[in-house]
C-alpha cells in the first residue's frame, strides 16, 4: 500500500474516532432512535419512569442555605421520551420525527432549588442603620436564583450553555402565594458532551457547594 493511501486511512480513522457517533449517548438521533424514544414515552408506565429516573439525581437537604433538591441532565434521546410521555392522544411517531429532524440537538439541564428554614422566603434585616434597632423582615426577591452560580465540566473543559433561564416557584393557598424555590434551566449543544462523564457544580450563596457527577456512558 502506498504511503499516501496509508496516510489517507489514518486521517479517516481519526475522524471516525471523534465523530458524533462516538459520543457516550445517542447523538445525532436516527429516525429509528426517535421512534424508539417516542414509543417508550407513550407507555407512560414504570418502564418509562425507570428510564427517566436515570437522568435525575435527587440530593439531600443541607444544614444551612437553600436546598439544591435535584439535578437533571436530559440527552436528546431522553428529551424525546419525556416529550412523548407528556403528550395526549393525537401525537404520532411521525410528528415526533418531524419535530427533531434537521434541528440542532441539545442537552437540557434542570436544577430544582428549594427554600429551607435557614434560607426562607423572608429575609431578616434591621429596620434602621442605628445600633440596637429592631429586626424587620423583607420578602426574598423572586429572582434569588441569579445568585446561584452553576458550572458544567465535560472532561477537562467547562461547557457554556447556549440558553439559560430561571423561574421562581410558589405555593398558593387561601392566604395567598409564598415563594418556595426556583427552577433553573440550561441548554447546551449536544456536541459539547464528547466525554464519558460530566460534572455539575452548584455554589449557593449560603451553605455547602454541591457537586453532581453524571456517567454519560450509562445514558442513552
Amino acid at each position: 500500500m502506498a504511503k499516501s493511501s496509508r496516510a489517507f486511512l489514518a486521517v479517516l480513522l481519526a475522524l471516525l474516532v471523534v465523530s458524533p457517533e462516538s459520543f457516550a449517548f445517542n447523538s445525532p438521533l436516527s429516525e429509528e432512535a426517535i421512534r424508539d424514544a417516542y414509543f417508550l414515552g407513550q407507555r407512560r408506565d414504570e418502564s418509562t419512569a425507570r428510564f427517566l429516573a436515570k437522568y435525575k439525581q435527587p440530593l439531600a437537604v443541607p444544614k444551612t442555605g437553600p436546598c439544591i433538591a435535584s439535578v437533571e441532565l436530559l440527552t436528546p434521546f431522553a428529551r424525546v421520551v419525556l416529550v412523548s410521555s407528556q403528550q395526549t392522544m393525537g401525537y404520532s411517531a411521525q410528528q415526533a420525527e418531524a419535530e427533531y429532524r434537521g434541528k440542532e440537538e441539545t442537552v437540557v439541564m434542570s436544577i430544582e432549588v428549594l427554600l429551607t428554614s435557614s434560607y426562607g422566603p423572608l429575609i431578616a434585616r434591621p429596620t434602621s442603620q442605628r445600633s440596637g434597632s429592631p429586626i424587620g423582615y423583607a420578602f426574598r426577591p423572586p429572582d434569588f436564583w441569579k445568585d446561584i452560580p452553576v458550572q458544567v465540566r465535560v472532561g477537562d473543559e467547562i461547557v457554556k450553555p447556549e440558553h439559560f433561564s430561571g423561574e421562581p416557584n410558589y405555593m398558593c393557598g387561601e392566604d395567598g402565594c409564598q415563594l418556595t424555590g426556583a427552577t433553573l434551566r440550561f441548554e447546551f449543544p449536544a456536541g459539547a458532551f464528547n466525554s464519558d462523564a460530566a460534572t455539575v457544580q452548584v455554589t449557593p450563596p449560603e451553605g455547602p457547594e454541591v457537586v453532581v457527577d453524571f456517567d454519560l456512558t450509562a445514558l442513552r
